[in-house]
């Protein structure tokens, strides 16, 4: 048995029963674990709309699952902070940060998320701002371009996006870590459910008088998940991909905003040099553990080629 919302789409009955409870269940987990919040009705609305509404919806849905079980294991993290499993590293990451990368400024040294914030101007308040703003759009609209026009990249774009952050998720786990920020408002003393703070980006809000990025990170899972920066992370793998299918000058552009993102990290002080350094790595190996377990590992590798039969 089948029924469409629209004629020439039909959709078996047990496929939607299925979508059906997997969405209840998913807002049943997520009252008992963070809350009832609009943003995971908005996600099952879209969710079941593109199942439902043709089959190209239900294909690109389908497709970009993968970035929709990113979303929710991040924003389940909520639950289980990583502070309750092991100690956060606060004074020992900033003063590696001074060790390594310190600037000399008359008789003090200073980090260059220190300097940065004596030093900051409004130019590169507007610039780092706009850079941040990438961070997300930039890989989700070239993974858009991929389902449009290469299915079978796209799905190992998306899957190696997930594997990095998987990878970035360990890392938060097993090293908590405070960003630079934390230590100018809050010192080294350690203070659990501490809020997110916009840090330097507040100056980009304050800029054109909006609260962009102060509505992000009211929502941000974890504060102390400042190592490896994921932020950084990103524009790697979109670069790898892009110069991966030949994209010529538009790589000039990942590049760009690549560098502009890492730079904007450590200017904004969400991030240490050493968390940068960290997600540039994060990567480049999560780029070469999918690389290698999708080419080698059999029932992997069977399991993508179906998985992009149901998207074709």
């Amino acid at each position: 048995m089948s029924f469409a919302l629209t004629k020439g789409t039909p959709v078996n009955l047990k496929s939607a029963l299925i979508v059906v409870l997997v969405c209840i269940a998913y807002l049943v987990a997520s009252y008992f674990l963070v809350g009832f919040k609009t943003d995971q009705l908005v996600l099952t609305g879209i969710f079941c709309t593109a199942y439902f509404l043709s089959s190209i919806t239900r294909k690109f849905i389908l497709g970009f699952s993968i970035f929709i079980v990113y979303w929710i294991i991040f924003d389940y993290m909520k639950a289980f902070p990583n502070y309750n499993y092991n100690p956060v590293s606060i004074a020992n990451l900033y003063h590696a940060e001074k060790y390594l990368f310190g600037l000399n400024a008359g008789t003090m040294v200073l980090t260059p998320n220190e300097y940065w914030w004596l030093h900051h101007v409004s130019f590169l308040d507007v610039i780092t701002g706009i850079f941040y703003l990438c961070w997300i759009p930039v890989p989700l609209a070239f993974a858009g371009y991929l389902f449009f026009t290469n299915r079978h990249q796209f799905l190992r774009f998306s899957l190696t996006f997930v594997t990095v952050n998987l990878l970035g998720f360990v890392v938060y786990y097993v090293y908590p870590a405070a960003p630079p920020w934390y230590v100018h408002f809050n010192g080294f003393q350690f203070h659990a459910g501490t809020p997110g703070n916009t840090a330097g980006l507040a100056r980009f809000d304050a800029f054109f008088k909006i609260n962009v990025f102060k509505s992000i990170y009211a929502k941000g899972s974890n504060v102390f998940a400042a190592m490896p920066s994921l932020h950084s992370s990103y524009p790697v793998i979109v670069l790898y991909y892009g110069l991966k299918n030949r994209l010529g000058i538009i790589n000039i552009f990942f590049a760009t905003v690549m560098v502009g993102i890492w730079f904007a990290a450590v200017y904004t002080s969400h991030h240490y040099m050493l968390d940068v350094l960290a997600g540039i790595v994060c990567a480049i190996m999560g780029i070469v553990i999918f690389n290698l377990i999708s080419t080698r590992y059999k029932p992997l590798r069977n399991a993508l080629y179906k998985y992009e039969a149901v998207i074709q």
